[in-house]
């Protein structure tokens, strides 16, 4: 009697074990490029940081900028903008998270703990820096005081945003979210 006789299933377990694990790496073959391509490209990695002069900005004027691969609206307001987002009853907001990863992560969405702290670290209101994409699919919003509140507008599909860039009306979920930011120097700021 052969060694194959005493155990019949050995064999064929092999053969069950073998195929399945070639098919495994198969698939993960075939799905790996699909994964692989929604990774940032390496132009977007290097730029993982950037520098940013704002001292040519004056009160009311606001600068975009392309940060890995998307607009960055920096603000500096004027008292007006300010007072007006400051005035805001929080209940009335749309997402009462601030959306700012500079601060605690649940913290609110009043106007203060939208903006950005000045070099000194006093966050006076004067610099709103966010990321310039609507919430609601992507879409660019217009700035310079458009929309019902005297900040940003999506005209896609009408997301209103206030002064502080905080979602009022429109189908937009969420607020414009606050990047990673901070004043290197007087007149520079770090984004990333």
């Amino acid at each position: 009697m052969s060694h194959a006789e005493d155990h019949p299933s050995t064999r064929r377990d092999f053969l069950y074990y073998a195929t399945g694990g070639m098919g495994a790496v198969a698939a993960g073959a075939a799905v790996w490029p699909l994964v692989n391509q929604m990774n940032p490209s390496a132009d977007v990695q290097a730029a993982s940081t950037q520098r940013v002069d704002v001292s040519s900005l004056e009160p009311g004027s606001q600068l975009t900028v392309l940060f890995l691969g998307k607009p960055i609206f920096i603000r500096r307001r004027t008292a007006e903008e300010i007072e007006a987002g400051r005035a805001v009853d929080l209940g009335d907001l749309v997402d009462g998270n601030a959306r700012n990863p500079n601060i605690d992560a649940t913290a609110s969405a009043a106007d203060e703990n939208r903006t950005l702290a000045d070099f000194s670290g006093e966050n006076t209101g004067e610099w709103l820096v966010m990321w310039g994409v609507c919430t609601h699919l992507g879409c660019v919003p217009l700035g310079d005081g458009a929309g019902d509140f005297g900040g940003w507008f999506c005209p896609c599909h009408g997301s209103h945003y206030d002064t502080a860039g905080r979602i009022r009306r429109g189908p937009a979920p969420e607020n414009l979210p606050v990047p990673d930011a901070s004043f290197v120097d007087e007149t520079t700021i770090l984004l990333g």
